[in-house]
């Protein structure tokens, strides 16, 4: 019976090849985190056949004494090196988590320092190629023309150099490794805690591992009807991410950006006009103007691409992408923000070429084949959602010409009864995952408790709520869950008014923080990969440009 057969009679996979060895070591001298590498079988239905490595990480529990077990921990995309994101976000877990478990991640196959798709001979060419195409996403038919032959190059580059790889880096996959990687840890169970794409990589492991599930947490949601298009082997009419609603949940997101920094004054929010209104009259007429004239290398797309990937992070990202903006308003060519500090592991800055992200992506997820319908489906997706409609439109394009397509993915049932409960995150106004694929995710599996954070940004670990973080640590510790309809709010609302300084401005700042709970306020990349990720984005989630500058944005490289 092939994987695929398995997942379809709805078994669970038993493993036919022992554990993996864990050699921990320092990741460099000096270093928190210890470093190891795992060997598994490239096709779990051909054991003894080819094996891959997969790099993997550890930060040991910091009360020994009190240590419950391994958490688990993937930083979404799909593409997402965990042996990068989880040290550079491991400030942001919970105290309580960072006491009582060892934190360990790992790049999932075909990703970073793990055996990875690669499809350039030289960072070179692989530099020449990402030049070939607008960034962003293509304006007018001559760049349309030149992004889809751009990623016609790509397909046959990745096919001639490892399809049999190509063919086994689907979820499943990764679940299976993941499973892997518990026995080796010794774990009879698995503690885990997913963001973005790693929400739908949990789903999965929940489904195919069943009994092994001892707690999860599913922060910033895929719906998995949606990204498996509900298991239909007819072609899709919509784009993955039109399909879950990346397009219209970063629209309402950029509205809501805007309203809020239309409320406050310049010195709080840089692009402000006085008004909501104004404010976003002021941003259509400047996207209208950079369509004519760029300023620099700040065309119109890849501008949307940098405001729909800043949107991630609200601190400090919200007040950096205002100062941006403005700066274009101006005529100025804006400053890139600063990239986050270089983790203390032995490659802190893999190669993380798009082809890695789109192997996982267009492999496990069906989109339209025909590279001509896009423009047709970027003006639907204009209509329905603005500029981020465009941005998440092309997104997906590079799947149009893919060469494969995963030889096990899981398609489905989502509701086996798991051992425990799963508990499930979702932001109200997150870029990339919408809120109601939280609300799907909740309802798909058979056991799980929905938690509201009412906030902004993409997954509540990277944009902090202490209530968040109070509920996920007993449910983490104890199994406690919040109770149904629990809703909890951000610690620090968008420009946040200056820290008060004497008498005076201690009355404006109370006044501040009432009006953000009681009044319209109120309505409610550091380093990461959160969303999914894609090359096309440029930048994009974070998903844009290559290497370190991609992947350490929001975690989430600027595609999602």
């Amino acid at each position: 019976m092939t994987g695929q057969d398995l997942a379809a009679a709805g078994g669970t996979p038993t493993p036919s090849v022992p554990a993996p060895k864990l050699d921990w070591r320092a990741c460099v001298q000096g270093s928190p985190f210890d470093c190891a590498t795992a060997k598994v079988p490239l096709d779990y239905d051909n054991p003894r056949g080819r094996t891959i490595e997969l790099a993997v990480v550890k930060r040991k529990a910091t009360a020994p004494g009190r240590r419950i077990g391994t958490l688990f921990f993937n930083p979404g995309g799909p593409g997402g090196p965990g042996t990068v994101q989880m040290p550079q976000n491991y400030e942001s877990f919970p105290r309580e988590v960072r006491e009582r478990f060892d934190i360990v991640s790992w790049d999932p196959r075909g990703i970073g320092s793990s055996t990875a798709v690669n499809c350039f001979a030289s960072p070179e060419e692989a530099a020449h190629w990402n030049a070939s195409k607008a960034a962003g996403f293509p304006v007018g038919e001559r760049e349309r023309a030149a992004w889809i032959a751009a990623y016609k190059d790509l397909a046959r580059r990745c096919e001639r150099r490892d399809p049999e790889l190509l063919r086994h880096v689907s979820t499943a996959d990764t679940a299976r490794d993941l499973d892997q990687l518990r026995r080796a840890t010794g774990e009879p169970h698995l503690t885990y805690l997913g963001i973005s794409y790693g929400t739908f990589l949990g789903a999965t492991y929940a489904n195919l591992f069943p009994g092994k599930v001892r707690a999860m947490v599913l922060d910033s949601d895929w719906d998995p009807q949606a990204w498996t298009n509900h298991a239909s082997d007819n072609a899709p009419r919509l784009t993955t991410f039109l399909r879950v609603g990346s397009d219209r949940t970063a629209a309402a997101t950029l509205d809501r950006f805007l309203a809020l920094c239309g409320f406050t004054t310049t010195a709080r929010c840089a692009f402000s006009a006085g008004s909501p209104k104004a404010t976003r009259d002021k941003f259509d007429q400047l996207m209208q103007r950079l369509r004519k004239h760029p300023v620099g290398t700040s065309t119109y797309a890849r501008t949307v691409a940098d405001v729909v990937t800043s949107l991630y992070i609200v601190h400090p990202g919200w007040t950096d992408l205002a100062g941006r903006l403005q700066n274009l308003w101006q005529s100025r060519v804006p400053k890139p923000s600063p990239l986050p500090h270089a983790p203390p592991v032995p490659h802190p800055n893999p190669y993380l070429g798009e082809e890695q992200a789109t192997a996982v992506f267009c492999g496990d997820s069906p989109n339209p084949r025909d590279p001509g319908v896009y423009h047709a489906l970027e003006e639907a997706g204009a209509a329905r959602a603005g500029d981020a409609g465009r941005f998440w439109t092309w997104a997906a394009e590079g799947c149009a010409t893919w060469p494969a397509v995963a030889a096990n993915r899981y398609r489905g049932p989502w509701n086996k009864l798991t051992a425990h409960p799963v508990l499930v995150v979702g932001t109200t106004y997150d870029p990339s995952t919408p809120y109601t694929g939280a609300q799907a995710m909740a309802k798909e599996l058979a056991d799980a408790r929905l938690l509201t954070h009412d906030g902004y940004g993409h997954t509540a670990l990277i944009n902090p709520s202490n209530c968040v973080k109070a509920h996920e640590s007993r449910y983490l510790i104890d199994g406690t869950l919040p109770p149904v309809g629990t809703t909890c709010r951000p610690d620090t609302p968008p420009f946040p008014a200056p820290k008060p300084r004497g008498g005076v401005a201690a009355g404006g700042g109370g006044m501040a923080g009432a009006s953000y709970g009681s009044g319209e306020l109120g309505a409610t990349v550091v380093a990461v990969v959160c969303g999914p990720t894609r090359g096309s984005a440029n930048a994009v989630g974070g998903v844009g440009g290559t290497g370190r500058s991609r992947w350490n944005r929001c975690g989430a490289s600027r595609r999602h």
